[in-house]
């Protein structure tokens, strides 16, 4: 039998601490106690993994909702811009309706659209204009002025303002942070 191959002298069957030539370090088949990790240590781990997972998933949350409320307040001003251009086209006045007690609005094809849950709608426009204690109401002409008003979005410390010029009837969205 040839040394080193199925015999006493192969590296499987060495003591512990003895030296291979071939190698720069001894062999040794005893495990060591200091190698490793410990419960503590990987209790430890797994407990800023969560930590890390809590904040980063209230992160995306808090960032669906400013991206859904985002999307809203640009829908209520495309369909005031599409109500302001429904009055130019077809020459007549056109309105655009703001219902605070059930969070819709409709445009000027009349369609009412729900907002989503968790936001807070307003409306500051003219007296005369709003049909009951709820509705507020903003009115474009055939020339593309209109009333004049704006539209506010809130949620929590946010707010989206949708402004509307009486002169032009230009449409602009402001997103800011309420202040209290």
């Amino acid at each position: 039998m040839k040394p080193g191959v199925g015999s006493r002298e192969s590296g499987f069957a060495k003591a512990a601490g003895s030296r291979d030539p071939a190698l720069p370090y001894p062999v040794s088949r005893v495990p060591n106690p200091g190698s490793g990790f410990t419960l503590l240590e990987m209790l430890v781990v797994i407990l800023l993994i969560g930590i890390a997972a809590a904040a980063v998933s209230v992160s995306v949350t808090q960032g669906l909702a400013s991206a859904r409320i985002n999307a809203a307040s640009g829908e209520i001003a495309a369909a005031l811009r599409a109500t302001r251009a429904q009055a130019i086209v077809q020459g007549r006045e056109q309105y655009f309706d703001v219902d605070t007690r059930g969070d819709t609005y409709s445009d000027a094809k009349r369609k009412d659209v729900r907002l989503p849950k968790g936001l807070k709608l307003s409306i500051t426009s003219a007296l005369e204009d709003r049909p009951d204690t709820h509705t507020g109401r903003i009115r474009f002409f055939p020339d593309g002025s209109s009333t004049g008003g704006h539209i506010t979005l809130q949620s929590g410390q946010r707010q989206w303002r949708i402004n509307v010029s009486w002169l032009t009837g230009q449409v602009a969205v402001v997103d800011k942070v309420a202040v209290r």
